[in-house]
């Protein structure tokens, strides 16, 4: 497995109409780095976001769709989405506030 830093782990938020019903729930989607596991998520989400206290992880691993050009058949990326669960008295995490106004 590589070695993965922190700002590493963390590729983008999902931008969603369901993730951003589910940030009420203190839930978050990201999409992550491949070889990830959960820990490294949750200790990623934490010293990125100050005041967060990350209760859970659940990962998801997403198959790349085939795409055409032409004649040329292609393949996207793989990719893996996390959705973080933040605890009760965490602090919410402020890029995903300005977006939900």
């Amino acid at each position: 497995m590589a070695n993965l830093k922190y700002y590493d782990i963390i590729k983008k938020p999902v931008v969603s109409e369901k993730s951003m019903m589910e940030m009420s729930n203190k839930k978050y989607t990201f999409i992550v780095h491949k070889e990830a596991n959960k820990i490294q998520i949750k200790e990623a989400v934490e010293k990125m976001f100050d005041g967060t206290k990350v209760e859970k992880v659940n990962t998801v691993n997403g198959k790349g769709k085939k795409r055409r050009r032409g004649t040329v058949i292609g393949k996207t990326s793989d990719y893996k989405k996390a959705i973080v669960t933040l605890k009760e008295d965490s602090k919410e995490i402020e890029m995903f506030t300005s977006l939900s106004k």
